[in-house]
């Protein structure tokens, strides 16, 4: 038995491209959407360290693109260097989100659809969205009937994400993965914990095993990926199809060109100087300076929970940190990090440690008689949708 560095045995498992449709996807790896951090300006620095994989856009409201929300229009545009350009939308009226889909599909927005079924978010949940639906079986049945029926014929595979259910006594993801796949989903994405675990604990590998064995199509595995160690874990473990990053690439965007090397056979990972980390950021603030059109003061305010992020771990102290977070244009972001001791490395026992927030939910927000059964009532549905109660404003 041969083993590389990582301690993974590659010989008993391939990892192998995805194929979405038309799409190629060399290395099985999605940066997973995430609201206020995946605009097109992370997404590129990201790909610049893993050109291979799959980097989708932060989940765009179907209202508020139907409505033409201006803030909706600005994140569903894209960098000249994304060659796939792949759009999540997220939507509880079939209706509103098939308008949605018809118009990234006649303006020729985006080369794949995401369907957001996984989001755990109170204000997303109480409508009846995000990880609450799949409850629902008639009401994710028409939406994803919909969405592809408008998609497959211009050539846009459909994905969809979710989670395993609303709770332990809830769980959704077998039927909704079933669902997904029959109605003509090219791949489905499970995010291991349930809506009452929000983000807490650690996520339940072992469901996505089950939705590998119960599916023909691919089944990527989202939750605790921290490290490219971690991906190859989760290959191993589940036999899942690719997986798909969320906290774990904030502020380290390089887990993109680990988690590649991973995937050949290279123990090859990336440790960055600080000085390194510092061109990462001004590189991360001039695309964002381009995408808020030249707005220097908007694009440093989005910066600062970046550079939160990539200083992780880092003992550059509370008073440096502090300062960063007051900064008000390119030249005090500058100015801050030629202050920085550019020769510090993260110490090795911190590079693939949990980022983000670990927080759980102390009750999940559902409709009233949300959970009473598996399908809408006619009143369920006039109350969802009877005013248009879609929120088109961000």
């Amino acid at each position: 038995m041969q083993e590389n560095e990582t301690g993974v045995d590659n010989n008993t498992f391939a990892i192998k491209p995805v194929d979405l449709g038309k799409i190629h996807v060399s290395t099985p790896v999605v940066l997973s959407p995430m609201a206020g951090i995946t605009n097109w300006p992370f997404r590129a620095i990201c790909r610049e360290f893993g050109p291979d994989g799959l980097y989708v856009a932060e989940m765009i409201t179907a209202r508020a693109l139907v409505a033409r929300n201006p803030k909706a229009l600005r994140l569903c545009r894209f960098a000249p260097s994304e060659k796939v350009r792949s759009l999540q939308l997220y939507g509880v009226n079939p209706a509103i989100v098939e308008q949605a889909a018809r118009i990234v599909v006649d303006e020729n927005m985006a080369d794949h659809v995401d369907l957001n079924f996984g989001c755990p978010v109170p204000k997303v949940t109480r409508r009846g969205g995000g990880s609450a639906l799949p409850w629902k079986t008639d009401l994710l049945q028409e939406i994803l009937h919909r969405v592809v029926s408008v998609c497959e014929p211009a050539g846009i595979p459909v994905t969809a994400k979710f989670r395993v259910g609303i709770d332990e006594s809830h769980k959704t993801f077998m039927e909704a993965g079933h669902i997904a796949q029959e109605e003509g989903c090219a791949a489905v994405t499970l995010h291991a914990r349930t809506t009452s675990e929000y983000y807490g604990g650690h996520s339940d590998w072992q469901r996505i095993g089950e939705l590998v064995q119960a599916l023909s199509i691919p089944v990527f595995g989202n939750g605790d990926i921290w490290g490219a160690e971690d991906a190859l874990a989760m290959f191993k473990e589940t036999g899942c199809a690719g997986v798909a990053i969320g906290r774990g690439c904030q502020g380290r965007p390089w887990i993109f060109a680990d988690i590649r090397n991973a995937c050949e056979g290279s123990s090859e990972r990336v440790n960055p100087t600080l000085a390194e980390v510092g061109s990462v950021i001004l590189r991360h603030l001039q695309l964002l300076v381009e995408f808020y059109d030249g707005d220097e003061r908007m694009a440093v305010h989005d910066l600062r929970k970046h550079v939160a992020w990539y200083l992780k771990g880092f003992p550059v102290g509370g008073g440096t940190r502090k300062a960063f977070m007051e900064c008000e244009s390119i030249a005090d972001v500058q100015r801050n990090l030629n202050m920085l001791d550019g020769s510090l490395r993260l110490p090795e026992q911190l590079l693939d440690t949990p980022r983000g927030r670990v927080r759980f939910a102390k009750k999940v927000h559902l409709p009233y008689g949300w959970l009473d059964s598996r399908t809408t009532s006619h009143e369920e549905r006039e109350l969802l949708f009877g005013d248009d109660p879609m929120d088109a404003s961000y």
